[in-house]
């Protein structure tokens, strides 16, 4: 019991994390950063339609509850005393959107997930209202128009939920991101809870002008967006308000503990592996998988297809700093999917055996572009394809060329990023749970032909939330000067292959990812109808009869 108590000195800060996949509540020691307890929920993902992706938002919330309650429990079996507990972060899966009553707590729809493709007829009406020579959306928020950001799902919302429409005609919604329902949530709710965001998720909604800080009046017009129904805009590092979850007796025990960080989870993941000087990055392999750069001060915008971000702004009188960002909307998910969908593998930790075992994928190539391609093409009209398919290709091959696609993924935006900022970077910095993979880490450094340094400690998002928490004005048990920052041990992965076959495999890859393109029209994603396999092309229904074909023996894993 010695050692439990020894590592509880000082302070501890707890930090929400909800990501796309599951949620988790983790304890850290403020002075030392350890990682003292966790828990983790897995969330479910609905698919009502062809393109669709939901979540229940009380679902999210309840599995809030269940991981404070169960790391609370942990914390106790520990000998270590909650009530050090001085603060609590809310790191949360940005943009996926969620309207709900403020007079009942209840939510009017699903959350619209960041990966639906339903406003895909939209984002196109509205692209042709913006001038050529004057892309203000693009200006005013660094993004793309593109069915990934939260304005547009809330047109949706608007235009297609009689219940939405109802409170705001009668002045009873609210709108917000996964932090902001979780925050109102988890400080009161109807009961005077705290309606806020903070600035790195606002910046990702296609409403907040990330030059001035503020809900902008022009964009918010031209979505036709009631600006009533927005959060109030905070720093990422202040306090917000006081938990109240009084209803829920173990979780009970943080009654009155101040929530005082709020981050994106990829602004929270720069955050926490520490990129705070311009030109240092970091890349997250989570549900997709998202490379940022630090650019200091100044927004610089992208000329080859990445987004310019708010990437924290810790405290209200501190300066923002902003980043560079590639997304890809599919890397964990792709295993998630062979799991779930086709079957191949029982659990995630599966992938890792699978690949093992042949140690290539032959010639087979994987492009998981189920939601589109995200950066650095913005190609929502592409779909997911395996090609390279003959009768030596079995589930272990499938597995190896699905780790590999997150690889390439991740090359093409750091080849993007390194064009923008004109200095390559020597190495990269990674986390997430997909880190735990030994192949994809090693898989990464051959693609890219740098090192891939990933931390001992891979929570990095969560350990971001609790810094920005516990850094907070009135909090202050965590120093963010870099003399106090605590070292973290790294695994360093050298590229094991030669340049010249690691650009032939690259080369592939990218003739792949051309095939993917073109496969839908807009009516499809938006209205679900069965006539999207009308607008297919031939090739669609050759590569799934192959699949279908090879897959009931191959799959299977039979000789």
């Amino acid at each position: 019991m010695a050692s439990a108590k020894k590592a509880v000195l000082g302070p501890l800060v707890g930090a929400v994390d909800q990501g796309t996949s599951s949620t988790r509540f983790l304890v850290f020691n403020s002075k030392t950063a350890e990682l003292l307890s966790h828990h983790q929920v897995e969330i479910k993902q609905e698919f009502p339609r062809e393109g669709w992706v939901e979540q229940d938002p009380k679902e999210i919330l309840q599995s809030v509850y269940e991981c404070i309650e169960k790391t609370c429990e942990k914390l106790g079996q520990l000998n270590i005393d909650i009530s050090n507990i001085k603060a609590i972060g809310v790191s949360n899966q940005r943009e996926t959107t969620v309207v709900w009553d403020k007079l009942t707590g209840e939510p009017l729809y699903n959350a619209v997930v960041w990966l639906d493709l339903r406003t895909q007829s939209t984002v196109e009406s509205l692209s042709k209202r913006i001038p050529g020579n004057n892309n203000f959306v693009k200006s005013k928020t660094g993004l793309p128009l593109s069915t990934y950001f939260s304005a547009v799902k809330l047109r949706w919302l608007l235009d297609n939920v009689r219940k939405v429409q109802k409170a705001v005609e009668e002045d009873r919604a609210l709108f917000g991101t996964i932090d902001s329902w979780l925050i109102w949530s988890l400080t009161g709710g109807a009961s005077g809870g705290v309606h806020c965001t903070d600035v790195t998720n606002a910046s990702r909604t296609m409403l907040f002008n990330i030059h001035s800080l503020e809900w902008d009046k022009e964009l918010c017009e031209f979505f036709e967006i009631p600006m009533k129904i927005l959060p109030n805009v905070r720093s990422s590092s202040e306090i917000y308000g006081l938990m109240k979850i009084s209803h829920s007796p173990k979780a009970g025990a943080l009654e009155g503990v101040p929530i005082s960080g709020c981050l994106g989870d990829q602004s929270a993941a720069l955050v926490g592996q520490m990129c705070f000087q311009d030109g240092q990055a970091k890349n997250t392999y989570g549900t997709g998988c998202f490379l940022l750069c630090n650019t200091g001060r100044k927004c610089v915008f992208s000329e080859h297809g990445l987004l310019t971000t708010v990437a924290y702004k810790l405290g209200r009188d501190k300066p923002v700093y902003y980043a560079l960002e590639g997304s890809v909307a599919i890397a964990g998910a792709v295993i998630r999917w062979l799991r779930d969908n086709l079957g191949i593998i029982k659990s995630s930790e599966e992938i890792e055996k699978l690949a093992k075992e042949v140690g290539t994928s032959y010639g087979c190539y994987f492009v998981p572009a189920f939601s589109g391609l995200y950066a650095p093409y913005w190609e929502p009209s592409a779909r997911g394809i395996i090609c390279g398919l003959t009768q030596f290709t079995n589930k272990c091959h499938i597995a190896f060329a699905a780790l590999e696609a997150v690889c390439f993924q991740t090359r093409e935006i750091l080849d993007a990023m390194n064009r923008d900022c004109g200095i390559p970077l020597s190495h990269l910095q990674v986390d997430g749970g997909m880190t735990n993979n030994k192949i994809l880490m090693q898989l990464q450094a051959d693609i890219l032909y740098i090192p891939v340094v990933k931390p001992s400690m891979p929570e990095t998002t969560a350990l971001g939330a609790a810094m920005a928490a516990g850094a907070a004005e009135g909090v202050g048990v965590w120093s963010l000067e870099p003399e106090d920052l605590s070292a973290v041990t790294m695994e360093r992965f050298e590229p094991q292959i030669n340049a010249e076959e690691s650009e032939i495999r690259y080369s592939t890859w990218k003739k792949a990812v051309m095939k993917s393109m073109g496969w839908v029209t807009t009516q499809s994603s938006e209205s679900g109808d069965p006539s999207i396999f009308c607008s297919l092309p031939l090739g669609f229904f050759i590569v799934s009869s192959v699949v279908m074909l090879i897959g009931a023996r191959y799959l299977s894993g039979m000789p």
